[in-house]
């Protein structure tokens, strides 16, 4: 068994999709019309065929309290590894992503938490030597 997708909840597919491919750089691995919504996955460049990040419509009523919630208390939904959080960080920066968490070492790494603008928060983690 292996991982294939991984869902992020976002309030609108069209807005994650332009976040996700314009500002973090992920590219489409699927976009398929299913009536009001769509399966609609990216990829990193760096693993194209690596795990799907599956942008899933935050339709479901008692899902949109819990994701309001975690947004609202400062929890990220998911986090995305990357080799140097300081150059990334400035990178999506002068992109104009908000981050509320600027880079700070816990432990063996670390992160900064930003908004993805469609319901969520994303942390970003460098590993580092303990």
């Amino acid at each position: 068994m292996k991982m294939y997708a991984k869902s992020v909840v976002v309030d609108d597919q069209d807005k994650a999709l332009a976040f996700y491919t314009e500002k973090l750089g992920f590219q489409v691995k699927h976009n398929i019309p299913l009536g009001e919504y769509k399966w609609l996955t990216v990829v990193s460049p760096e693993e194209p065929d690596g795990v799907e990040l599956l942008l899933e419509p935050n339709a479901y009523p008692p899902g949109q309290e819990f994701y309001t919630r975690l947004k609202a208390d400062g929890i990220p939904c998911t986090a995305f590894e990357v080799d140097d959080i300081e150059a990334e960080v400035k990178r999506l920066q002068d992109l104009g992503v908000e981050f509320s968490r600027l880079p700070v070492k816990a432990g063996g790494v670390i992160m900064a938490i930003f908004d993805d603008t469609c319901g969520n928060n994303i942390q970003l983690v460098e590993l580092v030597e303990g």
